[in-house]
């Protein structure tokens, strides 16, 4: 499978003082604010490239742990994954991934296994250059 994916940033003014738009070629974000202060700051309405990254990597690793589980004859009824990006000193210095899923007849070692390979081929972890810790919790349905 091949294809390719777009999205647009504005950027206006000063670094500090100057405010942007980002836009999906999907338009699901569509002239999304974002500025000096929605990326260092708290309490402002708009995004940062930090918050896309985690949710980039969230979403890419979920799916990819699904196909993985499916490939081995589980089905997952949820997989809940929060990405937690740090910055530091103007670097990306690492993801945590934290994984809350929920696949019957699978067991804790197996569910891990099949866990870290996707968290080693996910696209977006491929592509960053951070430490990259992945935490594991495998519930069992009722």
């Amino acid at each position: 499978m091949k294809f390719t994916r777009k999205a647009n940033a504005e950027w206006k003014g000063s670094g500090k003082d100057g405010q942007g738009n980002l836009t999906t070629g999907s338009k699901v974000l569509d002239k999304t604010n974002y500025s000096f202060h929605t990326r260092f700051e708290d309490g402002e309405k708009g995004t940062n490239p930090e918050e896309l990254i985690g949710a980039a990597h969230a979403g890419c690793f979920a799916m990819q742990l699904s196909f993985l589980l499916n490939e081995s004859n589980f089905t997952a009824t949820t997989l809940d994954v929060d990405a937690t990006v740090a910055f530091e000193d103007g670097a990306i210095t690492k993801i945590t991934l934290n994984l809350v899923g929920d696949v019957p007849e699978i067991d804790a070692e197996q569910f891990q296994q099949i866990a870290h390979k996707a968290k080693a081929v996910c696209p977006v972890s491929k592509v960053l250059n951070t430490e990259i810790e992945l935490k594991i919790t495998l519930k069992k349905s009722k």
